[in-house]
């Protein structure tokens, strides 16, 4: 049985991780006979959106514990995550990733990435295995992979240009689709940066999970 680490920001798509692409994350990963631990940094939110209202609160919250509330209590600091554990690597969207992964939702291309996420996503590089990046998750690669990495956020074109200038290579990719950098074991997807519904973020979901799980046989 292959094993997945599978990374969260935090519980939410304005200030954590997307719920429908980690749940449907967790679900093809199961479908697929794969096992996955979830893990996050213990680390305080950049800041906390009322999703009801769209506004900023007051709010305190931290990215682990929030996570927890997506993987039913079952996930671990980011800290505690071992590479050689695992055979692969899936990172759900949401801006949770820009703002407490990294700091592009502030900075854009002269973005810093989380001293946590960047080892674990190198450690997964140097042991030449496969990961799967979706929705706004793609903007951390050039940091992780350098240069010429390949990747998509969809048709975003200020997104992608920051890719772009950041030294990876952004590909044009329709929700429904994935994007596969052979040299690197790598795939994303566009999920919500693109999805209207659903039915549009899962198939492309689907299609990477399934992708990553065929690169880590």
């Amino acid at each position: 049985m292959k094993k997945v680490a599978v990374l969260l920001s935090g519980c939410g798509v304005f200030d954590g991780a997307e719920v429908n692409e980690a749940v449907l994350t967790l679900l093809h990963l199961t479908k697929q006979g794969a096992a996955y631990q979830c893990f996050a940094p213990d680390v305080e939110q950049m800041h906390t959106i009322n999703h009801l209202k769209g506004e900023e609160s007051s709010d305190k919250r931290n990215v682990l514990e929030e996570s927890a509330r997506i993987a039913r209590g079952e996930v671990k600091p980011l800290s505690e995550l071992d590479a050689s554990e695992f055979d692969a690597l899936i990172l759900p969207g949401g801006f949770g990733v820009a703002k407490n992964f990294c700091d592009f939702a502030v900075n854009g291309s002269e973005m810093t990435v989380n001293e946590q996420v960047m080892k674990v996503g190198k450690a997964f590089v140097d042991a030449e295995k496969p990961a799967g990046y979706m929705c706004i998750a793609p903007v951390l690669l050039p940091h992780i992979y350098g240069k010429g990495v390949k990747a998509t956020i969809g048709h975003d074109d200020e997104v992608a240009n920051a890719i772009n200038t950041m030294g990876g290579e952004h590909v044009k990719c329709d929700v429904r689709d994935i994007v596969v950098d052979d040299k690197h074991k790598l795939v994303t997807t566009p999920a919500y940066m693109l999805a209207d519904n659903l039915a549009d973020a899962e198939e492309g979901i689907r299609k990477l999970v399934e992708k990553v799980l065929y690169m880590a046989a």
